[in-house]
């Protein structure tokens, strides 16, 4: 059954009449997410090869000070809607304000990074366009001849990659997480333009943000390296056996001086959060080494870890597909090559060659 049947009130749209990459920039303390920037570089790809812009959307109240920096990352325009209203972020309002943008200057595509708010936002805007998105994008695959934007990402639980395509629908909408894809490099040379938009102009209508911030009270963690910054990590996955395996594997980490990080089955049994989760549904990280151990190797984990150097795999199954994809590869029960391993580095250290 078409879309149309299934969606009556959907209005009919010419896709001919849609041209631009847009990105939304997100900004957190007066900062812009590097999520962002990022999203800036692989749209400045796409726009190149279909001869079209790429647009920043920038939103949020005394944000004007950054409406050049889009441009230097990649953006041809920056859509500025700077604005009191805007002050506290609440997904209706936001979301409101991008669907209306949208909704005005017809862009072909619009990605958001899979941040928090962004994994909010997104569906939002999307259902107000009456659009489709994929969710957590992996790749973006462009078909020039029939101007079609391909979204690319490995479907729950299969060891394949699913190639979405929104027919007869725009823009194409897709989310994606942190360091999916390199940040590009600033260039202060670049020029572009700053688009104001006023709320009354694209018709905002929404003054109730369904939310009242009554008090910020400012969390207090411990000083630890995020995983996606970190240059060693020691990852643990269900072959630990229990959350009491987490506590060698720190050990190890301490001694490299690297951070503890888990597979998406650790965080689900509650023995690591999900902060220091990797793969498809957590963090993407790049360390200089990363020690899988008792991780089998399942393709939404093999895809957060792609951009480490080297890859350690220690697991007692000789079978497990991480060792297809590690560089260094042990076979064994953890709970006697890890002490074995600490107590090497313990040795290489008092006679310095560590």
């Amino acid at each position: 059954m078409s879309s149309k049947r299934m969606c009556p009130e959907w209005d009919s749209i010419n896709i001919d009449e849609y041209r631009g990459i847009w990105v939304y920039i997100q900004v957190d303390d007066g900062v812009i997410n590097e999520a962002s920037l990022q999203l800036l570089g692989v749209s400045r790809e796409i726009a190149d090869k279909l001869n079209t812009y790429v647009g920043g959307v920038l939103i949020g109240y005394n944000v004007s000070d950054l409406a050049e920096e889009p441009i230097y990352y990649g953006a041809d325009k920056v859509f500025l809607v700077d604005d009191e209203r805007l002050k506290m972020y609440a997904p209706n309002m936001y979301g409101e304000v991008v669907y209306l943008l949208a909704k005005k200057y017809k862009p072909e595509a619009l990605l958001v990074g899979g941040t928090l708010k962004g994994r909010e936002l997104a569906p939002y805007i999307a259902n107000n366009l009456r659009t489709g998105i994929t969710a957590d994008l992996t790749n973006i695959e462009v078909d020039v001849e029939k101007r079609d934007i391909i979204l690319i990402r490995p479907p729950f639980g299969a060891y394949m990659l699913a190639h979405i395509k929104t027919r007869d629908r725009r823009p194409v909408m897709g989310s994606v997480r942190p360091n999916v894809f390199p940040t590009p490099d600033r260039d202060e040379s670049r020029k572009g333009e700053v688009v104001k938009v006023s709320l009354d102009e694209i018709g905002f209508k929404c003054k109730d943000p369904g939310v009242k911030l009554v008090e910020y009270i400012p969390i207090e963690k411990k000083e630890e390296i995020p995983i996606e910054k970190a240059e060693i990590i020691v990852s643990g996955g269900r072959g630990l056996g229990s959350k009491d395996g987490f506590k060698i594997l720190e050990e190890l980490a301490d001694e490299l001086g690297g951070v503890i990080a888990g597979s998406r089955k650790a965080v689900d049994a509650g023995w690591i959060p999900h902060e220091r989760q990797v793969g498809q549904t957590g963090k993407t990280v790049k360390p200089q080494i990363y020690f899988a151990i008792g991780i089998s190797g399942a393709a939404q984990h093999l895809f957060g870890i792609r951009e480490a150097k080297r890859v350690v795999a220690i697991n007692i199954d000789p079978e497990a597909p991480i060792f297809d994809n590690a560089d260094y590869g042990i076979v064994g029960d953890y709970r006697d090559v890890v002490p074995a391993l600490i107590k090497v580095l313990r040795e290489l250290k008092k006679t310095k060659k560590v």
